[in-house]
């Protein structure tokens, strides 16, 4: 692909990503946003890391490399859900995720 190909394709991504981002803002900057509105957009980072999480556990390249291995994510979870439920820490779950997903992973080997 020439140069100047590749600059007219990363130039209009770019300002399309950059519409997308400043037009909403550009034209709710003076309007008040009604409740219903706020009260939904605080759902979009819960969904965001919903949709990352569920990316791992349920990540089907892992399936091919045997059973024991592609569970390991959905066992290292268990504990992780018992954490969020009693503490409600975000930190405490990515300590809990990480350990017991790296000692399953050790201990596996």
């Amino acid at each position: 692909m020439p140069w100047h190909d590749f600059l007219l394709i990363f130039a209009l991504c770019f300002g399309s990503i950059l519409f997308c981002r400043v037009a909403p803002v550009l034209v709710f900057a003076k309007r008040e946003v009604p409740p219903t509105v706020t009260h939904a957009l605080n759902y979009i980072p819960v969904a965001a890391f919903a949709a990352l999480v569920a990316n791992d556990l349920f990540n089907p390249a892992v399936l091919q490399q045997g059973a024991w291995v592609s569970l390991l994510p959905l066992v290292a979870a268990a504990p992780v859900v018992l954490v969020a439920l009693i503490t409600k820490s975000l930190f405490l779950c990515f300590v809990t995720g990480g350990t017991v997903y790296a000692l399953l992973y050790l201990f596996t080997l």
